[in-house]
This record gives structure tokens, sequence and C-alpha cells, in this order.
């Protein structure tokens, strides 16, 4: 491992939009691989077009998603379409260690990506796949965004409203299934590079997001087996409160499963007569009666601040949680302290993003380069694979 991180001297190619395979990339970057991301010459990644953007002012250069998920790459334009492009993209994959992509899997072919092609070429490399479906099966060409995977993974008909199962399902804010097939690429792209001096050869990587997905649904599969029913949201909790809180300045997350939890907080909110009820007497009372009881605890949560709530919670060892917002999670002393937060720069200033969720002793994660613009390294890698090739080198 050297000072520019564990994975310096690895050259990795990324053909990606959006999320799945640009997530893959940046998680190697930011461990010191060589990056080069190609993109399209007529406009590039649609990421560059999904913002959000400074001001509100549409600029593919400062999209806050693509600045987020391509920094530490170096970024070409080829056109994968055309006979020249996919020459250069073998020539490319000839000196590449990785390459990940989420090319559809009817298109991969008439972009040059073909591992028996690919691997003759170079026998060590490690081609990537990420597809909806993957690559083999009934669903091998469907399409799919982000809600579909999300819907087709099984997550969505478990989301939403638990104590109104009649409700629609719904799906999590933002690209999930995008960044858990984006995970779970680099974890099975590393694992044959590591085996490559034992083998001899690379390998053919394929993810499916929608296993991805389905691959996180902790033990709800198991339900059937073991029980005969098929998971679902469950509905009313038996035991209450195990809810939302809204208070005076945000919310928080109220947990009394235990006895001792609840009387802690009826004495916390200075032993109310109501509490004294015998409709919440208990805690399966209190879930059979917590309509009446969530009236109360939301008149008073409703004067409490959100931190000095936890803070007396957490004395009493009363397992409450805040709610943080986006606001709370930039403001965070904690994350400051950890400095989880990195300055990207922008031709107008410069915005801040998430860092690496990790730390190394030996390799520190750093900013080494931020996302490229359009094109911008495809002189200098072209250039870098003609002395390559001229001298005879990798």
């Amino acid at each position: 491992m050297t000072a520019a991180g564990p994975l310096a001297g690895i050259r990795v190619l990324e053909v990606g939009e959006l999320v799945a395979a640009p997530y893959a990339g940046k998680l190697m970057a930011d461990l010191g691989a060589d990056v080069v991301k190609i993109e399209r010459p007529d406009g590039g990644d649609p990421a560059r077009r999904r913002g959000p953007f400074p001001g509100d002012a549409p600029d593919p250069e400062c999209s806050g998603l693509y600045l987020y998920l391509n920094a530490n790459k170096r970024g070409i334009t080829l056109d994968l379409t055309s006979p020249d492009g996919r020459a250069t993209l073998e020539r490319l994959a000839a000196r590449t260690d990785i390459l990940v992509h989420d090319v559809h899997p009817d298109e991969m072919s008439g972009c040059g990506i073909d591992y028996d092609r690919l691997c003759a070429i170079n026998p060590g490399l490690v081609l990537t796949s990420i597809a909806p479906f993957g690559l083999r099966g009934p669903h091998r060409s469907y399409r799919a965004t982000d809600l579909v995977s999300w819907c087709a993974g099984g997550l969505a008909t478990l989301n939403g409203d638990v104590e109104r199962p009649d409700l629609p399902p719904l799906k999590a804010f933002g690209d999930q299934a995008g960044y858990q097939a984006g995970l779970n690429a680099v974890i099975p792209s590393l694992a044959a590079l590591f085996a490559r001096p034992l083998t001899g050869h690379g390998d053919h990587v394929e993810v499916s997001v929608q296993e991805c997905v389905a691959g996180i649904l902790e033990l709800t599969f198991e339900y059937f087996p073991y029980c005969g029913l098929v998971a679902s949201r469950l509905g009313a909790k038996p035991i209450q409160p195990l809810c939302f809180m809204e208070c005076r300045d945000g919310w928080i997350f109220v947990c009394c499963v235990e006895e001792h939890q609840w009387q802690r907080f009826v004495e916390l909110m200075g032993s109310p007569e109501w509490a004294s009820l015998e409709i919440f007497e208990t805690r399966l009372a209190r879930g059979k009666n917590f309509d009446a009881l969530r009236i109360f605890l939301q008149e008073w949560c409703r004067d409490q601040s959100v931190q000095e709530l936890y803070e007396a919670a957490q004395a009493q060892r009363i397992p409450f949680a805040p709610v943080s917002t986006m606001g709370d999670l930039l403001a965070s002393p904690h994350l400051a302290q950890r400095g989880f937060f990195a300055e990207l720069a922008l031709p107008t200033g410069s915005v801040r993003v998430p860092g690496a969720p990790y730390r190394s002793s030996v390799a520190p994660w750093t900013l080494r380069r931020p996302a490229p613009r359009l094109g911008q390294h495809t002189d200098e890698v072209l250039r870098e694979l003609g002395a390559e090739l001229a001298d005879g080198t990798r």
C-alpha cells in the first residue's frame, strides 16, 4: 500500500452513466486506482443534466450528482458505436485491469464490450457488467429505471406507512438501487483481480441490479418457509411507543419497547396524570390504544427541542434518536471533526460533498482531482496509450 491508496497502479476503465457503474468507479478511484471514465461525445453522462445545480442554473460541468460520483477520475470522450471508437476501446482494454460498465445487454456488442473478444486481447482483464436483470434469464433484455429496480427487487412493497398497509408501496429517495449495484460490483471485481495471480486470467463479473436489491431484504424471504407468510408491511405495531414524533425544531424517533424505558419516559415528561390510565398500563395496551396515546405524546413532544430531548433521554437510558436533516449533517460537529465532507472546486466557487465513510491510517482518502470536464483528459490518455504502444510496455 502506498500513500496514493491501496489500489495505486490499478487501471480501471468505466463506461457508465448516472449511478451504478460511476459509483463503482468512484469507489475504486477513491482507493487510488487510475479510473478513466468514457463518455459519449454528444453530451456525456446524463448525470451532468440531472443536477442539482448551483443557483438552479443548469450547467453540465456543475451537476452535484455528477461531481460527487466522478471525482478522482480522468475523463475522455469516445463514440463506442463507431468502428474507431471500438478500436480505441480495445487498445485501452489491452492495458486495463478492470473494465466496469452498465451498458444494456442488448447494446454491449454494438459498443465493443464483448468479453471473449476483449479477453483474447487482454487475458488478465476483469470485465464487470452491471445490468438491470443480469446478462442471462428471460428478463435480460428488460430495461429499468431506479424505480423499476426498487420494485422488482421487492423492497418497495415493504416500504411505506407501516400503519397504513392499504396505502401504495414506496421507493427510497434517490438512485439507491444504482448505489447498491455499484457497491456489489466493486467487491467481486477486486476479488477477481486478487485471484488473477493464482488463476492466470481475468474474469467476467455479472451484476444484477434486481438481485442487489433483493439481497438486502434481510430475512424476509424466510417468512414463507418458516411461517407460510408472504412478508409485507406489518401494519400497526403491537408494542408502542415505537414511532416518530414532531418536536418544535424537528423530528425524533421515540422507542420505549421495554416497561422500564416507558416508566423513565413518563418521569421525563413529569409523570402526567394521563400516563396512569389503564389503557396505557402495559406495552401491549399502549399498542392497542396508540391512537389515543399518540395525541398525548405529540402534544408534549411538540414543545420540546430535539437535541435537548435526545440528551435527556440518553441520560435516562431511553433509546431515542434525532432524525437528521441534510442541514443537520452538514453542520454536525462530529462529522466536521472526522473530516467527512470535502470541498469540490467549481468554476463559480465550491460545493461540499460527502467524502469516504472509512479511514485508513496508511493511505488516508484524499480528493486528488475534481470530476473531469467532458473530454478533459482525452488527449492525455490517448498520448499515454500511444507512448506505451510505441515502446511495447503494458
